[in-house]
């Protein structure tokens, strides 16, 4: 299935299938009761999402949304959880999916644990070409979100972004 930026492929609280990110990036965004919205993720290719629900079905958690243009292949829960169950190997790889996606979160840490406003806005942006070139940060997320990704105001985001552009 494609999916193209700003598109949703599932909201939080609804239930259902899996879904494998084959290209492009997703954010997880979680909508609290006041409506507020926080990014809580981003999820990268080869990533099979929803975490919590790789051993077990649960409710969505947060709301996918394409970042840019996407391709996702579709996993019926009950294919998925049959196939778990005649085949233990599986766990493994959903060990894998998991540790790998420990150490991107490990990554992400050590975005928020640079000393400097300007060094974790750097990091981010040298995590995010890894996976998009040259894309400008701005171009797939809110100056909030970039915030909440590195534990900066969007104050303190849009200033950095101006004096960066400043300087080129």
């Amino acid at each position: 299935m494609k999916l193209h930026k700003g598109e949703t492929l599932f909201r939080q609280g609804e239930t259902g299938g899996l879904f494998r990110l084959k290209s492009g990036l997703l954010k997880i965004v979680r909508v609290h009761e006041d409506g507020h919205a926080t990014l809580v993720n981003i999820i990268v290719p080869d990533e099979t999402i929803p975490h919590h629900s790789l051993i077990s079905p649960k409710p969505y958690h947060g709301t996918a949304v394409a970042l840019v243009s996407c391709e996702v292949e579709t996993i019926p829960a009950e294919a998925w959880y049959r196939d778990l169950e005649m085949n233990p190997e599986k766990f493994r790889v959903i060990a894998q999916q998991l540790q790998d996606k420990l150490r991107m979160m490990q990554q992400r840490i050590d975005q928020l644990a640079e000393v400097t406003p300007a060094g974790k806005l750097k990091k981010l942006e040298n995590w995010v070409r890894t996976y998009l070139g040259d894309t400008v940060l701005t171009d797939i997320l809110t100056q909030e979100e970039i915030g909440q990704l590195v534990g900066l105001r969007r104050e303190t985001v849009n200033r950095l972004l101006r004096e960066q552009s400043l300087n080129l």
